[in-house]
C-alpha cells in the first residue's frame, strides 16, 4: 500500500495548490461566493479522498486477514456531499452551488489527470 499513500500524498499536494488558488480569488476578486463555494466543495473532496485511501487500505489488510469488510464508505462520502449542499442552500449569498460542485469534483479530476500524466511518463 505505498504507492496508494504516495498518490494519496501527491494528490493532496495539487489540492492544496488549487486550494491556495481559490482563496486568492476569494480574497483578490469580487467573485466571492464562487471561490467560496469552490473552497467548500473543495475540503468536502478532499475529505472524501482521504476518507477512500483510508477505507481502502482497511479494505485491504481485511482481506489479507480473511476477515469481512463491511463497505469502502459510500454513503459517509454521499453524507458529506449532503452536508456541503445543505450548507450552501442554506447561505446562497455566501456559496456558489456550480462552484461548490465543481470543487465536489476536484479530487476526481485530480486522479485522472495525475493518471494521464503518469501514463505518459511510463510509456516514454
Amino acid at each position: 500500500m505505498p504507492e496508494l499513500h504516495q498518490m494519496f500524498n501527491r494528490h493532496r499536494k495539487y489540492i492544496f495548490y488549487l486550494l491556495s488558488i481559490y482563496v486568492l480569488g476569494w480574497g483578490f476578486t469580487s467573485y466571492k461566493s464562487i471561490f467560496l463555494g469552490l473552497v467548500l466543495g473543495t475540503c468536502l473532496s478532499l475529505f472524501n479522498h482521504w476518507l477512500m485511501v483510508r477505507r481502502t487500505v482497511k479494505f485491504g489488510d481485511a482481506v489479507l486477514e480473511g476477515k469481512k469488510v463491511r463497505s469502502l464508505g459510500t454513503a459517509a462520502r454521499m453524507a458529506s456531499a449532503v452536508l456541503g449542499v445543505m450548507i450552501v442552500l442554506r447561505y446562497p449569498e455566501l456559496f456558489h452551488l456550480l462552484g461548490f460542485i465543481f470543487g465536489l469534483m476536484t479530487a476526481y479530476l485530480v486522479i485522472m489527470i495525475d493518471y494521464f500524466f503518469h501514463y505518459v511518463k511510463s510509456n516514454k
